[in-house]
This record gives C-alpha cells, structure tokens and sequence, in this order.
C-alpha cells in the first residue's frame, strides 16, 4: 500500500515536473517563436500569477473547509486540462499573444486553489518532523523541476505539442496520487457559508498580523515574489534572447541550473539535519543571493551568467524552506490552509507586480540592468528586515511554541 507521504510526495512531484515544462515552453513561445516586446512578456507572465493575489486567500478557507485532498485533486485535474487546449492551437497555428494571456490566466486559477490545499496536507504526512518534510517535499519539487526543464529543452526538435501533451499527462498522475490520500477531516461549516468564508478570512488574517515572526516572514517572502521572481521570469529570459542570442535549450539549461542549485542545498540541509536558527539562515541566504544576483546582472559571459544562476539557486535552496517551515510550524493545526494561503499570497501577490515593474524597467534600461536594480531593492529589505524585527534570532522550538 502507497504511504501517505509518498503519495503526497508523488503528486508534488508531478506538479512540479510539469511546471518545469510550462516554464521553458511559456515562455519560449512568448519569448522567442512570438517575439514580443519586454512589456508583454512582463504582462503574460504577470497573468500566471494574478489569479493567485485575487484567489488564493479564499481558496485557502475553502481548502480547510471542504478538504484538503479534494481541492489540490480537482484542481490539479483543472490544471492537466489546459496544455492539451494549448497544444491543439498550436497544431492548428492559432497561436496568439491573447491566446497565450488566456491560457496563462485559467493555469494561474488553478495554482491558486492548489497551492494551499497542498501545503495544508504536508503536515498530516509529515509524521511528526515538519522541517524534514518540508526539504523533502522542496527536494521533489526542483529535482522534478529539472526533469521537467530539461526534457522542455527539446521543445525546438519535438515541437510545442508534444511538450505540452506529456505536461498534460503528468499532471493527470499527480491527481492519481492525490486520490491516494486520506481526506482531512473539513472544519466545521457555519449556517451561513458566505459569512462564514468572509468571518474565516478575518480570522486567519488576524492570526498572521498579531504574530510579528509571521509577519516579517510574509515580508521577506513579498520581497522575494517582487524582485527575486519578477528578475527571474522576465528579465533571465530576455538576456539569454538579447544579451546571448540563446534558444529554448538555453532558456531551459538556464532553469535547470536554477534548480540544481536548490537541489544541492537541500541535500546538505537533509544531511546536515535540524536548523535551529531557521530565521537566522533565512536571512543569510537571501543576503548572499541578492549578492549573487546582483553580480549576474553586471556579467556579459554566458558560462559565468549561467554559474551564477547556479549559485543563486544553492542560496534559494536554503532560503525557501527555511520560511516555509517556519510558517507551518508556526500556524494553529485549524487555521493552517488558511495561514499558509496568507504566506503564498504574499509570494504570488507580488509577483504580478514584481513582472510588470521588471517588465517596464527592461524596456526602458535593459534586462541586465533590471536584475541589478532588483538585487538592490531585495539587499534594501533584507536590511530593513535584520535591523527591526526578531527574524534573525528566532529559533524553530520557539516558534512551535507559539503555535502550541
């Protein structure tokens, strides 16, 4: 019989893989086979995330309210459906900016409703540990990421097609996975499920604002969806296009390296064992990434732009799961959907707004300049951040302390 956490683990896995594929595909076409301006590649790739500032928070109730594994099945089934749509208008060359907004759209909606069913059903597979589960889970995640991107790499030989049919299927196994799963048990439901909704909303926000570790993980973590993924999404695709004249394998090797990063990261963080200081290393990982960042921005060889992605990525792997477990351990077990709804808000939420200012700064100064400004922006909060609030000396048994 599948375990609990191997079967979530498979259906992460599966997301991911196919996010990876999506990934170098969107913005390949977008990119490179429509050749559209800095400003519209910023404005499709803020249309991935938009759904997500508007949804997530009630998607997050309704995961606590009528299950977990429910939501992230029909969701992630939603979400198979869509590359198969693509496919066939790229078979039938009916490929369009709009087209391509539209698909980005419906694909936001369903990330909004699965990310917090999801991140809500890690801590019942956990089996006791959040904080290994937590790296296992991001080690699934950019492992499959890789797989993901590189077989996208191939998009220019096997075509747009095939890359978005496979993305379909893979989806379509993580839903098996999830069937998997044991239901949570819903929270109880009011007489009146509008109110209910509105009343759950208010509750899980007064939660993370009364915290002020929550709150100041919420903000390092808006800054990152800002300027870390605004950097990432826009201005990365349009140097490997103006800067290297590069193709979809370099989009996809650019990526990949990305996520090799992550991975060695949280394999010494699997051998290293429990982090204490989570806050603390939070901190330092995003302090020397924006470093690292800082410094692609300003190199015009590709090997070294691409060496330094790596590295940005090793810094990333460090840094995610540090905040993300701070978060699980810090929300009450009834609000957790919620809560962590709240915390990929303030991720997705800024990453609208963090395209589109990266998408008007590359068209207005260049890409590479755009990835300096945005590591100055992220050193600034981190500044702020380490100066003001108690992120760097908070320890993880503290933080479930609170909870508790």
């Amino acid at each position: 019989m599948l375990q609990p956490k191997t079967a979530y683990l498979m259906a992460i896995s599966a997301w991911y893989g196919a996010f990876g594929m999506q990934s170098v595909v969107f913005a390949w076409l977008v990119t490179i086979v429509l050749r559209e301006p800095a400003e519209r590649v910023g404005l499709a790739q803020m249309s991935l995330l938009l759904p997500g500032t508007l949804l997530i928070l009630i998607a997050g109730v309704l995961a606590d309210r009528i299950g977990q594994r429910r939501q992230a099945a029909w969701s992630q089934l939603f979400a198979g459906l869509m590359p198969l749509c693509l496919a066939l208008a790229v078979y039938l060359q009916a490929l369009s900016f709009a087209l391509m907004v539209v698909y980005a759209l419906l694909m936001g909606c369903a990330s909004a409703f699965l990310t917090p069913a999801r991140d809500g059903l890690l801590n019942h597979v956990a089996g006791g540990d959040v904080q290994r589960a937590v790296i296992q889970a991001s080690l699934c995640q950019f492992g499959f990421q890789i797989l993901g991107y590189s077989f996208a790499g191939f998009a220019d030989t096997l075509g747009a097609e095939t890359i978005l049919v496979v993305q379909s299927v893979v989806l379509f196994l993580g839903v098996w996975a999830y069937l998997k799963l044991r239901e949570v048990a819903p929270s109880a439901t009011p007489e009146n499920p509008q109110e209910g909704v509105l009343a759950s909303l208010r509750d899980g926000a007064r939660t993370v604002i009364s915290n002020r570790l929550m709150r100041t993980v919420m903000l390092q973590n808006l800054a990152m969806g800002c300027f870390f993924m605004g950097a990432f999404i826009v201005a990365f695709p349009l140097v490997i296009r103006e800067v290297f004249a590069g193709s979809s394998a370099d989009l996809a090797g650019l990526n990949a390296l990305n996520s090799l990063g992550l991975v060695v990261s949280l394999l010494a963080l699997l051998r290293l064992g429990f982090v204490a200081r989570a806050g603390r290393a939070l901190v330092m990982a995003q302090g020397l990434g924006s470093v690292v960042l800082l410094t692609a921005g300003l190199v015009s060889n590709q090997p070294l732009f691409m060496f330094l992605v790596f590295i940005w990525g090793i810094c990333g792997g460090i840094a995610m799961p540090m905040s993300r477990t701070l978060m699980q351990q810090l929300a009450p077990p009834a609000q957790r959907a919620r809560v962590m709804s709240f915390y990929a808000f303030s991720f997705m939420g800024a990453g609208p707004i963090g395209t589109l200012f990266c998408g008007y700064l590359a068209d207005l100064f260049g890409p590479q300049q755009t990835i300096v400004i945005s590591a100055l922006c992220m050193l600034l909060v981190l500044l702020l951040i380490s100066l003001s609030s108690p992120l760097w000396g908070s320890k993880l048994e503290q933080a479930q302390a609170q909870a508790e």
